[in-house]
């Protein structure tokens, strides 16, 4: 047989595919049930010219025997025919030389079913990539190996239980700095535990005095302390007193005012009745009950 030429196919004289043979089962079949080769071709998923080459027994143009087999099968399957036996009937005219043994591209596959579809292919994508994204994040910034608080959270004043009421929060730290704001014009004196003055006189709205970092025993004498905003590293503490009496030897460390906000004991700070206050060296006032504190 030269190139080019098929061998015999069992065609009756007009052409048409002998009856019995694979090919017009086929075909006999999909008329039946008035199925277009199209109409089977988007069933089947098998290109309409490989089922057209099964109804006219022309099986040397289909890809190879293997897939003249699946083909076939998969056309039984759609026209309602018994699989196997339209697979053994391929194969029984693949083995009397129904077609050459040629190879070209693969167009199709012989069961569609058996290979995974676009969408399973799809989530099976967004899987991995979700996948990866998270450890990424996991390695970067370690943000599920584990729920414990971090030092920072564990310390903070306003980590508090919600279910009951709790006491003003203290501040964090009990070596902080301390800065002494007037609100309003207030005199007040600032000394150590061996009475030495650090400051005396009368703060003006919005003027600030910090105790210095070190002092020991750091207290306050003040005429109006509900005029002088106290804070600890900047956080801002509840008024030292009503503002109805002066109050001497209140304690201003760090440490003070944090038992005295958390309700612990602190220095006393001794109350006294405030009259006129006379007034001191460089023009600041003193009131009378302080007048021979050591200011």
């Amino acid at each position: 047989m030269s190139e080019g030429e098929h061998p015999a196919q069992a065609t009756s004289p007009s052409g048409a595919p002998q009856p019995g043979t694979v090919g017009a089962r086929l075909r006999a079949a999909r008329e039946a049930q008035g199925l277009s080769v199209a109409e089977v071709a988007a069933r089947t998923r098998v290109t309409q010219r490989f089922l057209e080459a099964l109804e006219d027994d022309r099986l040397d143009l289909l890809p190879s025997p293997t897939y003249a087999s699946g083909f076939a099968r998969a056309y039984a399957r759609a026209v309602g025919l018994d699989q196997a036996e339209i697979g053994r009937g391929i194969r029984g005219e693949l083995a009397r030389g129904a077609m050459p043994m040629r190879q070209h591209h693969i167009e199709e596959i012989a069961d569609p079913s058996r290979g995974p579809s676009r969408g399973t292919v799809i989530v099976a994508a967004g899987v991995a990539l979700a996948l990866l994204i998270l450890g990424v994040l996991w390695l970067s910034t370690g943000m599920f190996r584990g729920t414990q608080e971090s030092p920072e959270a564990a310390a903070s004043p306003t980590t508090v239980a919600r279910s009951a009421p709790v006491p003003p929060p203290s501040p964090t730290p009990a070596t902080g700095k301390v800065v002494l704001t007037a609100k309003n014009e207030v005199w007040l004196r600032v000394y150590d535990g061996t009475n030495k003055t650090l400051f005396t006189g009368t703060l003006q709205p919005g003027q600030t005095f910090e105790v210095p970092a070190g002092t020991e025993r750091p207290m306050l004498n003040i005429g109006r302390p509900d005029q002088l905003q106290v804070t600890v590293d900047g956080r801002a503490l509840p008024p030292l007193g009503d503002g109805k009496r002066a109050m001497k030897d209140v304690g201003v460390s760090a440490e003070a005012l944090t038992a005295r906000f958390a309700g612990a004991p602190a220095p006393a700070a001794t109350p006294s009745a405030v009259t006129s206050p006379p007034t001191a060296a460089g023009g600041a006032t003193v009131p009378p009950a302080f007048q021979n504190n050591g200011g």
